[in-house]
């Protein structure tokens, strides 16, 4: 599956899982902060896809995986305050940690290339 649509699927399923939060102070925090972080990951993807030179698509790339990995830590709040069962937010949590290796192997290939060229 292209990335793009892979990175739009993530950000749509996230805001499907804030639909699912409780009404509370600590429900409405967390859902703003996952809410920006996850759609950030597919902005940022789409912004990484016009990058002006290798360091621009490696900064782009690092802006990605920081997003990614921060939506996994919101994800992982969810769950260990019991917000929502394992089962809803595992998945999710599961594509994340795939994400974010595909940005990281993605980082180092462009920086081998580099090296290389």
């Amino acid at each position: 599956m292209d990335l793009k649509k892979r990175t739009k699927i993530f950000a749509l399923n996230i805001i499907k899982l804030v639909e699912f939060l409780p009404n509370t102070k600590t429900a409405h925090v967390i859902s703003n902060q996952i809410l920006r972080s996850a759609t950030s990951v597919g902005a940022n993807y789409r912004a990484v896809c016009r990058a002006k030179s290798d360091k621009d698509f490696i900064n782009k790339l690092k802006i990605c995986e920081e997003e990614c990995d921060e939506t996994i830590y919101w994800l992982e709040l969810i769950e260990e305050s019991d917000l929502l069962k394992n089962e809803t937010t595992n998945k999710l949590i599961k594509e994340a940690d795939e994400l974010t290796s595909i940005f990281v192997a993605s980082i180092n290939t462009k920086k081998a290339n580099m090296k290389n060229s």
